[in-house]
């Protein structure tokens, strides 16, 4: 047991109507006293401690709970962690939270929880609208304004390490939208949205038909993906996890073993206090903290139940499809007289429904089959076009997640353009650049002047007659996809007109069959490759690039088939780098899509083979912007073939992806009889063999990623060894 709460206090200042602990069937905190004594409290941290101590545990978890846990005051809230910290601390390390309506909190007892390290997540269930619908005080008067004060102090500067976010009801008659901004404005660490406790015998509220909770959160959940995910929001993160065939972190949905504990006010050990929204006493095990060690109630049939995973649901849950990502729901959700809590949960279609919407298709997710596609190695036109949207949809976050650093008029004007002219504006969000510097400016190492630009290239592209101020750089404006403007010595700033078309100094151009390409030389936030850009291309620099490329890209055709449309669909921008003296440069940027920087050759054959490999270093780095191949929280290191140091694990995978398609081309002249073409394609592809056996053995990998490496593998195992 890892995941202890303490109702420190059994009353509560307000008489929520959705409360769990004194609105449903459970009503033995009437039996019970109102506040935790001090040997209470000095049993159940040694409990805890012995129990840390016996397991090696390296953490645990204690919330203080209620009831209201602040109406313990000062005095007594100091004891009780005083004990705590004293005695659990000495065996482990331990993580302390506290769950209030923060009504009570004030900077004394701010003060208070940042001397004992202490995470307090308050519950608001949204603007006053939806917050009033149960939140009240016993006379009916709104909870709003004082749990808003509660919240502005923790957002403050002084005690936000001790705000641990905001948990949120959910109320299908509330607009999820209105909600869903109401809590960000709070600025939260995390968001829990929670299904209201309900059971077979007493279902949740349903105002309308089908699956309410899952469409309501489905909102939610697109606008969030939509907003680049401005804060961690527990469920959908939940979902993620399992779909990626990881824990869930929570017992709500998943299959993880219940790892948590209660203790009441008397010190008895209890279930989760969920449970007591099915019947009167569901919680209790009859055991006490002055009786009983933590083992002890491990070992009762209701805890091992709840720790049996997938093998303790019902039979129509081990037989449902999706039963891996929901776990059957929250335990309590489960009971049925009769029946007990063999059942599904009684959110069943609403979780169905919600794990549908979530794997739906989206600028922000793969379908299936252009995943597949892209693990294979390939990917065409249409699976690049896919790559192409979800990086729309993210650059589109970044300007939200910036908005209130931008101008107000210049983001109007955007906007405007936008629903008049979207082509335009999807056109401009497509230059690899415009990420590049919103991800500077969310960084803080840049400023907001570049925004001007983009919306003065929208206005350009769709014919608008609006003014636009700009920033001069080195007596130029640049215009993002279009060029730029010169202007007169000792102009800094500029208003961009429409009538400014004609005198643009477009960015060069060069097409070469179905390639269709712009020499970036001028942008300012082109210096993202890792290497030195060069300056302004010459007349002769131009021409020289057109006739290079145009002699590579047959050989991209003759050598590299199954990579030319999707290379052809997805490349819009190369940056001439300065030349290396002695080898070849070549080199791709996560946060500029569509880019590559390129040193030039002479040599055709050998431009074709930096062009296919780093656009494939831009389609896995554009996947993985939408789906965790690997673990975030691995360190594993790889020995690879092609570097003489252990490399992480994604920068394995993204070598075996490029190192694939380089063994192919290989092959191909190989096959045409080309000389030592048969020595560099047994080199790629040894490294390539060598380094996927040593990745999938890592442990480093999501079920995703086993996958995607899976098929990589398939691809290379049809070549000759």
């Amino acid at each position: 047991m890892r995941q202890f709460v303490l109702k420190v206090h059994e009353l509560c200042n307000l008489a929520c109507d959705h409360c769990y602990v004194y609105e449903h069937a459970d009503q033995t905190w009437r039996e019970r006293p109102a506040i935790m004594s001090a040997a209470v409290a000095e049993r159940t941290a040694a409990r805890i401690a012995d129990h840390a101590a016996r397991h090696r545990l390296p953490a645990v978890g204690v919330v203080l709970h209620g009831g209201e846990p602040l109406l313990l005051g000062r005095a007594r809230l100091r004891e009780m962690l005083t004990v705590l910290r004293s005695t659990v601390s000495a065996v482990t390390d331990l993580d302390l939270r506290m769950q209030t309506n923060a009504i009570r909190l004030d900077e004394p007892m701010a003060e208070l929880l940042l001397e004992f390290g202490v995470k307090a997540g308050v519950s608001l269930d949204g603007d006053r609208a939806a917050n009033d619908l149960h939140r009240r005080y016993r006379n009916g008067a709104s909870s709003h304004d004082r749990t808003l004060r509660g919240l502005a102090l923790l957002r403050s500067p002084r005690f936000r390490a001790a705000y641990a976010g905001i948990l949120c009801t959910i109320d299908v008659r509330n607009d999820p939208i209105a909600v869903y901004e109401a809590l960000l404005a709070q600025e939260p660490p995390r968001i829990d949205l929670l299904l209201p406790h309900a059971t077979w015998d007493r279902p949740p509220p349903r105002p309308v038909g089908g699956t309410p909770y899952a469409e309501w959160l489905s909102k939610i959940y697109r606008r969030w993906l939509s907003d680049g995910r401005p804060v961690p929001i527990r469920l959908f993160d939940a979902l993620h996890a399992t779909a990626a065939g990881r824990d869930s972190g929570v017992e709500s949905v998943g299959a993880d073993r219940g790892d948590l504990a209660v203790v009441e006010t008397d010190g008895s050990w209890e279930q989760p206090d969920s449970m007591k929204t099915a019947f009167h006493g569901a919680a209790a095990t009859g055991l006490t903290v002055f009786d009983s060690s933590v083992d002890d109630l491990a070992g009762t049939p209701s805890m091992r139940l709840r720790q049996s995973g997938l093998a303790g649901l019902a039979a129509t849950c081990r037989a449902c499809p999706v039963v891996a990502r929901c776990g059957g729901g929250l335990f309590a959700h489960r009971f049925r007289a009769g029946s007990g809590f063999d059942n599904p949960s009684v959110y069943c279609s609403d979780l169905k429904g919600l794990i549908t919407a979530m794997a739906t298709p989206g600028p922000s997710d793969l379908p299936r089959s252009v995943f597949d596609e892209l693990a294979s190695g390939g990917g065409g036109a249409d699976a690049v076009a896919h790559l192409t949207a979800g990086q729309e949809a993210i650059t589109r976050s970044l300007l939200v997640a910036a908005a209130d650093r931008l101008p107000d008029a210049s983001w109007s004007l955007l906007a405007e353009i936008d629903e008049q002219n979207p082509a335009a504006v999807r056109r401009v969000l497509a230059h690899p650049f415009v990420r590049a510097w919103a991800v500077r400016l969310l960084s803080g190492h840049d400023g907001p002047d570049r925004f001007a630009d983009v919306v003065a290239a929208a206005a350009v592209i769709a014919g608008v007659d609006a003014r636009v101020p700009v920033t001069v750089r080195d007596g130029r404006v640049h215009l993002p996809t279009l060029g730029t403007l010169s202007v007169p010595p000792g102009v800094t700033s500029l208003t961009i007109r429409g009538d400014h078309a004609a005198r643009l100094t477009p960015t060069a151009t060069v097409t070469a069959g179905d390639l269709n390409v712009r020499l970036e030389d001028t942008d300012p936030y082109r210096d993202c490759h890792g290497w030195p850009p060069t300056g302004r291309l010459t007349a002769t620099d131009r021409a020289e690039w057109a006739d290079v490329l145009r002699a590579a890209w047959p050989a991209v055709l003759r050598d590299a088939p199954e990579q030319a449309a999707g290379l052809a669909a997805g490349l819009s921008v190369i940056t001439p780098l300065v030349p290396d003296p002695v080898t070849l440069r070549s080199a791709t940027s996560r946060q500029a899509y569509g880019a590559l920087g390129i040193a030039r050759t002479p040599d055709p054959a050998a431009l074709a083979v930096m062009l296919v490999h780093e656009f494939q270093h831009t389609k896995l780095g554009a996947v993985l912007d939408l789906i965790d191949l690997v673990d975030p929280d691995t360190d594993v290191l790889v020995e690879v073939g092609w570097r003489p140091d252990p490399r992480p694990a994604e920068l394995v995978l993204q070598g075996i992806y490029a190192h694939l398609t380089v063994a192919g081309m290989w092959r191909h002249r190989a096959g045409r009889g080309e000389a030592g073409a048969e020595k560099h394609y047994d080199m790629y592809r040894d490294w390539t063999v060598t380094a996927i056996g040593r990745l999938s053995g890592s442990g480093a990998l999501t079920a995703d990623g086993r996958r995607f490496l899976d098929r990589l593998a398939a691809t290379i195992e049809e070549w000759p060894g």
